[in-house]
């Protein structure tokens, strides 16, 4: 089993990472894939005990590319690197994988969070995405951008990443989904960053490209859902438009009609 740590500019939370999750899983291997941190993460975690493989293109994406390469094992954890998830919850994530019952199994953050932990952004950003994604494939998740999961040796083999930043976590599932995966979810806590963590998500920029990502995913793989959608879209709005026009329309002949009877009306009161 490998424990997989994604980490970029994490020198303030690193080591207790890497620490927590020895003491849950003491014969897991520890790798963190360090995206050319600027910091001392890499040298913090080395010293922590854990393996460190460099990944130089900037982007959680190739980080991810470079964790299906890397990784050997049958089972590997993937958490992020910033502390915010707890290592305690890793085994109600694991059972599902090792007991043949899943092949990814993603860690639901929106039960437990705090609104310090993730705010009204990023739980409206996730909620948008998810709708989209229940609606095309008729599933039922909670939280598809969570960085807390399971995955077994099938799913690393099956799933080749395209993307390169935080949409991964995004095409991970889609990817899954359009493979026929077995994907369950289970609630896990989550907290806010420690203080001086700093985190590297933009809310709007990164919930664009993820939109782009789901986009494309969805025209390659669910084709009659994407031009269907686009088609209905264009009906509403061509229907808006239409609606616009029509209200121009009626209150241009409402305004003559009645500049009319004015004018008939003070007509009709003028001394003869």
């Amino acid at each position: 089993m490998t424990v997989a740590i994604p980490c970029y500019n994490e020198a303030p939370t690193i080591a207790k990472v890497v620490s927590d999750f020895r003491a849950q899983l003491p014969e897991a291997e520890i790798l963190v894939v360090d995206n050319a941190s600027s910091d001392d993460s890499a040298a913090r975690a080395e010293k922590a005990g854990a393996r460190v493989v460099r990944e130089k293109r900037r982007g959680k994406g190739y980080v991810m590319q470079t964790i299906l390469e890397t990784v050997q094992a049958d089972v590997c954890v993937i958490v992020d690197g910033d502390d915010t998830y707890f290592a305690e919850d890793v085994h109600q994530l694991l059972a599902p994988v090792t007991s043949d019952q899943a092949d990814m199994v993603v860690g639901d953050r929106l039960k437990e969070a705090s609104s310090a932990a993730l705010n009204d952004v990023h739980r409206f950003g996730n909620r948008a995405i998810l709708a989209i994604i229940n609606m095309a494939f008729r599933t039922a998740f909670q939280d598809v951008l969570s960085g807390y999961r399971v995955m077994n040796r099938n799913f690393m083999n099956s799933v080749p990443l395209i993307t390169g930043g935080f949409e991964t976590e995004t095409e991970l599932t889609l990817q899954a989904l359009e493979k026929g995966m077995v994907i369950r979810e289970m609630p896990i806590r989550y907290r806010a960053r420690p203080e001086g963590s700093v985190s590297k998500l933009s809310p709007f920029a990164d919930g664009y490209r993820i939109l782009i990502t789901m986009a494309v995913l969805l025209r390659n793989h669910r084709p009659l859902y994407f031009f269907s959608s686009i088609a209905v879209g264009l009906l509403v709005m061509g229907g808006i438009a239409l609606l616009a026009s029509g209200l121009v329309l009626i209150g241009i002949l409402l305004n003559a009609v009645s500049a009319g009877f004015q004018e008939m009306t003070a007509l009709h009161r003028r001394p003869r």
